[in-house]
């Protein structure tokens, strides 16, 4: 959500963050497979709320469990974060733009109602690190090919040659991934998984590979225990 200190607060829906390993996201999309319209508008309502009457200024997230119609505070981030991406593909509002409006005293330029949520987003987050073991792979990266094509987007600063150091976060690229609906979504990020190409490290790519032909994960069935559970099979 967004607050412009003067008592407006707007949400921009909410991303499916369930697929973690030890706390640390994986997976996250947006719209949620476990909310219908009526619940994204009753929390989302709940949360600008709260926003405007404390007078917030900037972005900021708010994290919930979410179990049988209920949803359960954990946290508040005051910042954008890593999966912002894919609410940006769904809105198709410029989020970090919208920061720069805030900060600069010109408040928002989107009021709630012009707010609207069009298809489905997923991004994967690609690490340097083995897919089983999540060990870290620093390394030299050889080959780095990105995919392209409609709704598809990669985050990454990384290219052929790059070192990879072994001293900070092992997050080398994000792919971001957009349809009409989640099924295209889906389609659509299995063909760019398969024309990732890093070499020269280990990545997470095979792992997201695995997940994306899951029936679990195509049906949306799964919590936040379901990934350790899964990994935890291979073991």
């Amino acid at each position: 959500m967004f607050g412009d200190g003067a008592g407006r607060g707007v949400h921009f829906g909410e991303r499916d963050c369930s697929l973690q390993r030890r706390h640390q996201k994986v997976w996250e999309e947006a719209n949620s497979p476990a909310l219908n319209a009526e619940e994204r508008s009753r929390i989302g309502g709940i949360c600008a709320k709260a926003i405007a009457d404390l007078g917030y200024s900037g972005a900021g997230t708010i994290e919930f469990l979410y179990e049988n119609g209920e949803f359960y505070f954990i946290e508040m981030n005051t910042r954008l974060q890593v999966e912002h991406p894919v609410t940006e593909a769904i809105t198709g509002i410029d989020l970090v733009h919208e920061q720069i409006r805030v900060a600069s005293g010109a408040g928002l330029s989107v009021r709630q109602e012009d707010i609207k949520f069009n298809g489905h987003a997923i991004e994967c987050r690609i690490n340097a690190e083995d897919p089983r073991t999540f060990t870290p792979s620093p390394g030299t990266i050889t080959h780095f090919h990105t995919p392209g094509g409609l709704g598809i987007r990669v985050d990454s600063g990384v290219y052929s040659g790059y070192k990879i150091p072994p001293y900070y976060d092992s997050l080398i690229g994000k792919l971001i991934v957009h349809g009409r609906n989640r099924v295209e979504c889906m389609m659509r990020l299995r063909r760019a998984l398969d024309e990732f190409v890093v070499d020269g490290i280990k990545t997470t790519l095979p792992l997201f590979r695995d997940l994306v032909g899951n029936p679990d994960i195509a049906n949306g069935d799964y919590d936040i225990h379901w990934l350790e559970k899964y990994l935890a099979k291979d073991e």
